[in-house]
């Protein structure tokens, strides 16, 4: 009984807040009071996850993405351009193959002309809805095909071979065009050092945690692995020994750090029980 009226008192005594739990401990417990719960940091862990929304690596570019989107709106633009110029044309009635041409918003067309120019607009504009990956190769090509037709109609010019009743000012078009797709196509995928939301830049490879036994663990272990950076210092710095170039050659031939030190306290061994 004597004891009983102790533990009651006492308990009556203590705080009602209970010192804080460490973390990773067990679910939510009464408190030492035995009133009211406390909470732990695994209780509170899911909750703040849920406030800070999902990690930077499980956001998949998209459609959102800056790069894409600059992409798309040049593939666009420059879609709207070439088939404004193409419904013109073919609304003037051009002859298919002549090769005079009649000037339509300051270039030579004709309608030949007229039906690629809507044909590579709709090109450009299925690539852009279809994703950043086609919008950009198709821009790419194009772009390259673009050049290749401002210097091949160039080679024709004022000739019977000028199907496409092409002007200087139409190679000057074909010219910026191709390079203006170039570089929306080429933007954020060929660079060394990619945007963080370009939807070509690749994930790290993930390096594989070394196991425990990669790590020195006793003392001799320790005084292997100064020793064996000193040799490779002096290797590098070619003041070596003859035994130190002879272990860093032996250790040469593995890769992970416990058989490179292994090999180096063989030598040790070799050496006391000689």
């Amino acid at each position: 009984m004597a004891l009983s009226l102790h533990r009651k008192r006492t308990a009556d005594r203590m705080p009602a807040t209970a010192s804080p739990t460490p973390p990773g401990n067990g679910p939510t417990g009464p408190a030492p009071d035995g009133d009211t719960p406390v909470d732990t940091p695994a209780d509170t862990a899911p909750a703040r996850a849920e406030q800070q929304g999902p990690a930077d690596g499980d956001r998949a570019p998209g459609a959102g993405s800056r790069v894409y989107t600059v992409q798309r709106i040049g593939a666009f633009v420059v879609a709207g351009v070439i088939a404004v110029f193409g419904v013109l044309g073919l609304l003037n009635g051009l002859s298919f193959f002549s090769t005079e041409g009649q000037r339509i918003l300051g270039l030579s067309s004709n309608g030949l002309l007229s039906v690629i120019s809507l044909v590579t607009a709709v090109v450009l504009v299925v690539a852009a809805l279809r994703g950043p990956r086609v919008a950009s190769t198709v821009m790419i090509v194009i772009g390259v095909l673009f050049l290749v037709s401002a210097l091949a109609n160039l080679a024709v010019l004022n000739t019977d071979f000028n199907f496409l009743a092409f002007g200087l000012s139409n190679v000057a078009f074909s010219v910026v065009a191709g390079l203006v797709l170039l570089l929306l196509g080429a933007y954020g995928r060929v660079s060394g050092n990619l945007p963080t939301d370009s939807p070509y830049a690749r994930e790290t490879d993930e390096v594989p945690p070394l196991s425990a036994d990669e790590f020195p663990s006793t003392p001799q272990e320790f005084a292997a692995e100064r020793a064996m950076r000193d040799a490779e210092v002096a290797v590098v710095q070619h003041v070596a020994s003859f035994d130190q170039r002879r272990r860093v050659a032996a250790m040469a031939t593995v890769t992970s750090r416990k058989e490179r030190r292994d090999i180096w306290m063989s030598f040790d061994r070799a050496r006391r029980s000689a």
